[in-house]
């Protein structure tokens, strides 16, 4: 049986660097990680990187965030190799290890880590609720998921714009809207839940990102891989734009607790 390609290949990840930042393979770069994690004590704890990407993200919760262990893992080896190399680049593998992982259950015990942590990665999850059913099974007692995810409003038919823009884009997305996210963490067992919406936020990156790959990015981003794929890009852009506009597409920061001791906000800051 031939492997599938990876959906996040070496032009994809130079391409979304060009436009993210080094390691970034997602919006908002290190500023929307702080605040995915704000208020959340990550200094001295293991760390699940659920969906590392390229590395740039484990890098900045052992250095910044002063995390004492991360375990990156993701599905696609272009991407972990990336991973390995930059925290390698950062004198950092003994404190990041990555890991490529089939896709379905977590290869870790239960009660495995003090956070997972996983950003705009757990949308080519379809089954929400086997995914956070699992996540809630590595969680040690009073730990933390804190995450970012791209949603869809509703969980109908999508429109015919939404339809366009997952063309578009061609990858393998489950988007779920926020209320099948909360209803699947409420049945795996978390508790003091909370989902913040960032459409407005992301409405005005994209627009701005859009901006820059008509613009002084184009050149730069087609030096890397070439003026088709930026082209197909921007079409992907322009599509997207039009679902966050209309309220379809809502990334969304989510954190919920395993009960136990520390178990929410109120407990940490007491």
């Amino acid at each position: 049986m031939t492997e599938a390609q990876p959906e996040y290949d070496l032009p994809a990840i130079r391409f979304l660097e060009a436009i993210w930042g080094d390691g970034f393979l997602s919006p908002g770069g290190p500023d929307e990680v702080d605040r995915v994690l704000a208020d959340i004590p990550v200094s001295g704890k293991r760390v699940l990187d659920l969906g590392c990407g390229s590395g740039g993200i484990s890098i900045h919760l052992a250095k910044i965030h002063g995390a004492g262990e991360v375990v990156a893992v993701d599905v696609e080896e272009p991407v972990v190799e990336a991973a390995r190399g930059r925290a390698a680049g950062e004198g950092l593998s003994g404190k990041i290890t990555v890991g490529h992982v089939a896709p379905g259950r977590l290869p870790f015990a239960n009660d495995s880590f003090d956070i997972v942590f996983s950003k705009d990665a757990m949308v080519h999850i379809a089954d929400k609720e086997a995914l956070f059913a699992d996540l809630f099974r590595v969680l040690r007692s009073g730990g933390c998921l804190a995450a970012s995810d791209w949603m869809t409003s509703h969980d109908g038919p999508p429109s015919e714009d939404m339809r366009a823009y997952l063309e578009a884009e061609g990858l393998s997305f489950g988007m779920g809207s926020p209320d099948r996210y909360r209803r699947a963490m409420d049945a795996a067992g978390f508790v003091n839940i909370t989902l913040t919406d960032r459409n407005s936020w992301y409405r005005q990156v994209a627009r701005e990102e859009l901006v820059r790959l008509e613009g002084p990015l184009y050149s730069v981003a087609a030096d890397e891989v070439g003026s088709a794929y930026v082209d197909k890009n921007i079409r992907t852009w322009t599509a997207m734009v039009k679902v966050l506009d209309s309220g379809e597409h809502r990334p969304t920061h989510l954190r919920a607790w395993k009960p136990g001791p520390g178990a929410g906000p109120a407990d940490e800051e007491a």
